[in-house]
């Protein structure tokens, strides 16, 4: 799928995308990572008591502003700040997201502080996966300029900016990827299916010679895995 092919209104091909199920006859899927997420409890929040009265909380207030909850069932980690806003991160699922905000609400009302919680929001779902081949990253980027920013000297991987569903890409020249600012595990799932046909175009072989710059692959893991944080 050529950058000539791409010729919707806002530059982006209208074809079917790549199916999970399709993908995963290919050995390809798509693994949600990491999840963020937020909500408010109340107008204010006494954090530095709060932290006397909750085990396994943490605050330093020279060090961050927030009190730090880690749960380990759901695994999650809860940031709670005076204003009363909170933020989770590290579930692996949505489902484990929103059960950390309640057990967060819950917690609150056995000490006693009030918890009127507002409608927590998924802001951000950070997944990834690896297709198995190795990607000449100058063409993409070259052809896909529009999308694209590959700084070698400066990040190993391609960043590329899909505009439906609306997310950002980190495609190492390995073939690992991590899909970053989606609402849900399905629009992450359809902008692999739709990115992974494009890839297949720039696919490396064996013969091929490599222009790309090339990095060990301990370091490339690296690279991924603090991809992955938010």
């Amino acid at each position: 799928m050529s950058v000539s092919n791409w010729s919707s209104s806002d530059g982006e091909d209208d074809t079917p995308v790549w199916s999970p199920t399709r993908l995963a006859e290919e050995g390809v899927a798509y693994r949600v990572v990491n999840i963020l997420g937020s909500g408010f409890v109340n107008d204010r929040v006494d954090v530095q008591k709060l932290a006397l009265l909750v085990r396994n909380a943490d605050y330093a207030p020279r060090g961050f502003s927030a009190l730090v909850m880690r749960f380990q069932t759901p695994r999650a980690t809860v940031l709670l700040y005076r204003s009363g806003k909170f933020v989770v991160l590290g579930a692996a699922s949505v489902e484990d997201a929103k059960l950390a905000a309640d057990k967060l609400v819950s917690i609150l009302k056995k000490v006693n502080f009030p918890s009127d919680s507002s409608p927590f929001i998924i802001r951000n779902v950070v997944g990834s996966t690896d297709v198995c081949f190795r990607i000449r990253l100058e063409g993409l980027a070259r052809d896909h300029l529009r999308f694209s920013t590959y700084e070698p000297e400066m990040f190993p991987g391609l960043i590329y900016r899909m505009l439906r569903p609306k997310c950002t890409m980190l495609i190492f020249i390995s073939g690992k990827i991590v899909i970053t600012g989606c609402k849900t595990s399905a629009d992450g799932e359809k902008a692999l299916g739709k990115i992974y046909p494009v890839l297949l175009e720039y696919r490396l072989r064996d013969e091929d010679s490599d222009d790309d710059e090339s990095m060990n692959g301990d370091d490339e893991d690296n690279w991924v895995a603090q991809s992955a944080i938010i």
